[in-house]
């Protein structure tokens, strides 16, 4: 599953790197899925991957997946403004996420788990946002990647580790709604 697909890029490059493969993208925006059907097509694996639009899981229910791999919006609501204009040719839907750029993140650990098989992995992309994901869920044993950039920006979860935490990543993801909590 390529969750937040938005271009399609990352369920084009799984589905090129796991010929057997059979990938599912999904994504809130019907502009965002019109603009990966066409660059899925171009690449003709319009057979091997399956355009879902979805709120995150609110679609998927039921489904499960050995890996998931999300690269959902990350930056803070302050940072919005600030963002080098080329950026500003995305839409905000495909970057804010909330005061502290987590939003987005929270509410995909809070039930990752669930559409994971066993032994399933979660892998996203947080950029700058690594430091306080760490600093919200310290007791979380994330495994950071390093990117092709240099920087640890992308981290790996299993299920056994989601599911060990679940609850403190439901409790976060309720707070969201409810911000009293």
């Amino acid at each position: 599953l390529d969750l937040c697909t938005g271009s399609g890029c990352i369920a084009i490059a799984a589905a090129l790197a796991f010929p057997a493969a059979q990938v599912e993208a999904a994504d809130i925006s019907s502009e965002a899925l019109a603009v990966a059907r066409i660059n899925v097509e171009a690449h003709g694996l319009d057979a091997r991957v399956t355009l879902i639009q979805s709120d995150l899981f609110s679609e998927l229910q039921g489904r499960r997946y050995d890996l998931i791999l999300t690269n959902p919006p990350y930056v803070e609501a302050r940072d919005m403004a600030s963002l080098p204009t080329e950026y500003r040719h995305e839409p905000e839907l495909a970057l804010a996420s909330g005061p502290s750029g987590l939003d987005a993140i929270i509410r995909i650990l809070a039930v990752a788990a669930d559409h994971l098989n066993p032994h399933g992995l979660l892998i996203a992309e947080v950029g700058n946002s690594c430091l306080p994901l760490q600093q919200r869920f310290p007791q979380v044993r994330f495994v950071w990647l390093t990117a092709a950039s240099g920087d640890e920006s992308v981290f790996l979860l299993g299920r056994e580790e989601l599911t060990r935490h679940a609850a403190r990543f439901r409790a976060a993801a309720d707070s969201l709604a409810d911000p009293s909590r």
